[in-house]
């Protein structure tokens, strides 16, 4: 069902065709099941066919066919990449990045600003777009910084982790953050810039969530931070605890607010914090507990640092309420839904277990 929209008219009726990039990640894949349970088709692009047979499996089985199509585009980065999957399409949410975690800056962000840029000259391309939605991140306005406080605001850029990402060579393994946190920050700057100086005949928004949790829709993809916490439950508390406090915000309720920025008219040119609480692990270890009171997990961390950071997330939770939720989703929720997978308890396999290990 769609969302309620102050009493007006989507700015995309439904029925129509969403293009959505990158759809076999774990927060793209949640977007385009938000936008098919709001009356929507998708079509979803991956690099090959193989990342998205699993996603035409599990819409086909879950809402029938003819609500998911699938779309490859092997190499974003190139010139006209998006052209054909763009055709037809109302609207585009640009989720796809480049997840490797280099170290070495020419390796990410350029290929990240492009994707980013040919995505938005295919819709440009494309007269029946109406609405461009970036898939951008917290990390775009800020590095957590645990203990610290300081106010985390939608006008603010993550100045430092571009000056760390593109300092000379070499290009040592801790510097893989930083140049994440550039890259996002570089091509969500390349999207405004764009904008404001193609003024394409649509309108463009992004969505800037912080750490996700919440269900995997597969074992089959790569749940990228929804794999923390079941690297957690097995015990891998040594694999996560490199990632520090910060505030996390459930995958639904990210997705959520992916679809409210495509579709509201009452969004326009607008920087979205998708940002619930905030959280260390000690935090999860408890949600953990009570989950699965039978079950021994690690011991807290001691000293555990904190995140400070001041948030106003209203925005995000007045968007949330048009899609019928109270407020943002609990941690021990998010914890629930994300350690039982999808709607399956954990098994205590150890290949199971060592392939979760292998995603930190």
């Amino acid at each position: 069902m769609a969302p309620t929209l102050h009493g007006k008219s989507p700015a995309i009726a439904p029925g129509s065709l969403v293009l959505v990039t990158g759809v076999n990640g774990y927060i793209a894949s949640h977007v385009a099941d938000q936008l098919i349970q709001a009356g929507y088709r998708v079509r979803g692009t991956a690099r090959e066919t193989s990342k998205t047979a699993w996603v035409s499996e599990l819409f086909d089985k879950r809402y029938g066919e003819g609500k998911f199509e699938p779309a490859i585009v092997e190499d974003m980065a190139e010139p006209g990449a998006f052209d054909e999957a763009c055709q037809g399409v109302s609207g585009v949410v640009h989720v796809a990045s480049v997840l490797s975690f280099d170290s070495d800056p020419n390796k990410v962000i350029p290929q990240s600003i492009a994707g980013a840029v040919n995505a938005l000259e295919a819709a440009a391309k494309t007269p029946s777009v109406k609405r461009f939605v970036y898939t951008s991140s917290s990390s775009a306005i800020t590095a957590p910084k645990p203990n610290e406080k300081f106010e985390v605001k939608t006008e603010n850029w993550n100045t430092e982790d571009v000056e760390t990402a593109w300092k000379p060579p070499p290009y040592e393994p801790t510097r893989n953050w930083a140049v994440y946190g550039a890259s996002k920050v570089q091509s969500e700057q390349a999207v405004w810039k764009f904008a404001k100086e193609k003024k394409p005949d649509f309108v463009v928004n992004s969505v800037l969530p912080n750490f996700n949790m919440g269900e995997i829709l597969s074992e089959k993809q790569p749940a990228s931070t929804g794999a923390a916490v079941k690297a957690l439950y097995y015990g891998g508390l040594d694999k996560v605890q490199i990632i520090p406090p910060q505030w996390m915000v459930d995958v639904k309720d990210t997705a959520r607010i992916h679809v409210s920025a495509l579709i509201d008219a009452n969004i326009e040119n607008e920087r979205i914090l998708a940002y619930a609480h905030p959280f260390n692990w000690n935090d999860v270890l408890a949600c953990l507990r009570t989950l699965y009171p039978d079950r021994t997990f690690n011991e807290d961390l001691p000293h555990a640092a904190r995140d400070l950071s001041i948030v106003d997330n209203s925005r995000g939770a007045e968007l949330l309420r048009a899609h019928g939720r109270e407020d943002w989703t609990s941690l021990e929720e998010s914890v629930r839904e994300n350690a039982a997978g999808s709607g399956s308890e954990l098994s205590d396999d150890s290949s199971i277990r060592e392939q979760l290990y292998k995603k930190f």
